[in-house]
């Protein structure tokens, strides 16, 4: 299976307009039914870890974006590199916790992989001790 790079061009812009817009669904539907995702994080972290099918997508936005203050979240993408299927989005990530008030931000890169027009696989690499020190202090509480 092999996708060139238009397509993968065209699926990660949407993937970014509709993370932009929070289209937890649109996201959603952008994906293959059968998926190898990645978010490293803390078990404190419910929206962390493996997903493996279509439908676990949206919820992994409506678990996480309750945590975040609407309107405060920033993305900042900084390059998007493309090659076949292969597609790398350098972005910075920046948040507001709706708990505390804390604000942070992080680095961040998505590794997606597209295959037949459908996001197969997504990693997503940023410094999660940065994002837990956020939510739960300096593992001294």
């Amino acid at each position: 299976m092999s996708t060139d790079t238009a397509i993968s061009r065209a699926v990660a812009e949407q993937f970014v307009e509709r993370l932009g817009k929070q289209d937890q669904d649109g996201i959603q539907e952008l994906f293959a039914p059968e998926i190898d995702w990645h978010v490293p994080g803390s078990d404190r972290l419910p929206w962390t870890g493996r997903r493996t099918r279509r439908e676990e997508v949206a919820p992994y936005f409506t678990t996480m974006w309750p945590h975040y203050v609407p309107g405060k979240s920033q993305v900042v993408r900084e390059r998007t590199i493309v090659e076949g299927g292969d597609v790398m989005l350098l972005a910075t990530f920046s948040h507001t916790i709706a708990a505390s008030g804390k604000k942070f931000t992080t680095p961040a890169a998505l590794h997606l992989v597209i295959e037949d027009g459908q996001i197969a696989r997504m990693h997503l690499y940023e410094d999660t001790l940065i994002v837990d020190q956020a939510f739960h202090g300096d593992g001294t509480d």
